[in-house]
């Protein structure tokens, strides 16, 4: 290869999308229905979830005790730097395709495909997991009400013995696609009243729980030493975003502008707000040793006579975590509609319903994935394909913030990141410290689905990008 052929190939690996060319609006996008409030529920329809229902009551019991609150508010303010990154981005460039798109414009086309080609999995795989995770607990309340289920419909192959599918899961995932085939405004609709049950069902728990809270139940408050308070920091840091996701549906704000870095810092204040006020209740109404890993708020307030209301926090979990799904099952579409667009992967994926303005294919698609890895795969399997790619694209995002505001300090933005550059770049720092802990098995996927990445886009993107 010659070094003019070579010097080619690294400018169109760099290519960037330029700022001037990303507009708000357009004739045959996205349909723009999505008010704040709106887009605030979608994000802590993300954010809250599994955090509060479940891995707040397992990071008491086996790692950091009544510390639990400063791992809560540990995650957060790390949380809040790459929050406050996506911020900056999102009143600057109103577009889908979040941490893609951001990347896109500064880093270059090679690593926005690979943050896109990443998310694509990493979000889809949430779905699956979140959706094992409801499918758990409704198989539970179905036995409690005494209905006796087929076991071959109640789990993963390797999940249990007899077990075939996980039903409930498969028929969860298709039906988040349906509903966001609905068009957005149905959808958002429907999650902004989910989300507000969700947070009704969360400030329940505070307030009644709140009156059998007993403070020597607060000592020792670092049963784990500091430690544990850190290495509990690392754990529920997945329990903080959601925003991410969120943010990938700039071009179906109203105004997104001026919305979407307003939702973004709401949405996580809120659910900040809530975690740390559950946290106190959970570890003030039971021993840290005694909280039950895996329904940590329903055995608490068993444990104090109120098992009536145990069983409605459950039905709360079910509500709650269902929104998990919703977020990103959006962002992952999201995603994939504009990478799609940009040329990168073929145009037929990018096709919009004529009347809704959605990208059904790709919803499709996805919800059909979805409900694949969640009906034939255990959760832990499906849980290592998350995480390390949302925490890869946390790191960029940072680093591309800060690389515009130098290259571009000119370029209007809504809204202004404080504490440039220290802020974003302990997002990076952050990130990329929680992605040291994670699994040998993830690195290893990872690297699978990066090289088969790498694959389509030499046979495929590369050439077919439109900037090219």
């Amino acid at each position: 290869m010659t070094s003019e052929r070579r010097a080619t190939i690294g400018r169109g690996l760099l290519r960037r999308k330029p700022v001037e060319e990303i507009t708000e609006e357009t004739d045959e996008g996205l349909a723009r229905s999505l008010g704040l409030w709106q887009l605030t529920a979608i994000g802590v329809g993300g954010i809250i979830g599994a955090g509060i229902f479940a891995l707040a009551g397992a990071v008491a019991n086996e790692t950091a005790g009544p510390a639990v609150l400063l791992s809560f508010l540990i995650a957060g303010v790390a949380s809040a730097a790459a929050a406050l990154s996506y911020a900056e981005f999102a009143g600057m460039i109103p577009k889908a395709g979040s941490a893609y798109t951001y990347g896109y414009v500064v880093l270059g086309e090679a690593v926005a495909w690979f943050i896109g080609w990443d998310l694509l999995l990493e979000y889809t795989a949430i779905v699956a997991v979140v959706a094992i995770g409801i499918s758990g607990y409704f198989g539970f309340l179905v036995g409690e009400l005494g209905v006796a289920l087929p076991e071959w419909m109640l789990g993963a192959p390797g999940s249990g013995e007899g077990r075939v599918v996980d039903l409930f899961a498969v028929l969860l995932c298709l039906l988040i696609a349906f509903l966001l085939n609905l068009g957005i405004k149905s959808a958002a609709r429907f999650e902004t009243f989910v989300v507000g049950l969700k947070v009704a069902v969360v400030l329940l728990v505070i307030v009644v729980g709140f009156f059998h809270v007993r403070t020597e139940n607060y000592s020792p408050f670092f049963p784990f030493g500091v430690g544990g308070a850190l290495t509990g920091a690392a754990t529920v840091f997945f329990a903080v975003f959601g925003y991410d996701a969120m943010s990938t549906a700039a071009e179906e704000s109203k105004d997104a502008r001026r919305h979407m870095p307003k939702a973004i810092i709401y949405s996580l204040a809120i659910s900040m707000v809530l975690y740390v006020l559950a946290t106190l209740v959970l570890t003030g109404m039971q021993n840290y040793t005694e909280i039950d890993a895996e329904s940590g708020f329903s055995s608490a307030f068993a444990s104090v006579g109120l098992s009536g209301l145990a069983s409605v926090i459950a039905v709360g979990a079910i509500i709650g975590i269902l929104t998990v799904m919703f977020t990103f099952m959006l962002g992952v579409t999201r995603v994939w509609y504009s990478m799609s667009r940009d040329g990168l992967l073929p145009a037929w994926f990018a096709k919009l319903h004529p009347v809704r303005r959605v990208p059904s294919r790709v919803t499709w698609i996805v919800g059909v994935g979805s409900a694949l890895i969640a009906g034939f795969l255990p959760i832990r399997e499906a849980a290592e394909l998350t995480n390390i790619g949302i925490l890869l694209a946390f790191v960029v995002v940072c680093v591309a913030v800060i690389v515009l505001r130098y290259r571009r300090p000119d370029a209007p933005r809504t809204f202004r990141l404080p504490g440039m550059p220290v802020v974003p770049a302990l997002g990076a720092i952050f990130s990329l410290w929680l992605i040291t802990f994670l699994a040998a098995q993830t690195w290893l996927r990872f690297a699978v689905w990066f090289l088969i990445g790498a694959l389509v886009y030499a046979l495929y993107g590369y050439r077919r990008s439109r900037l090219r």
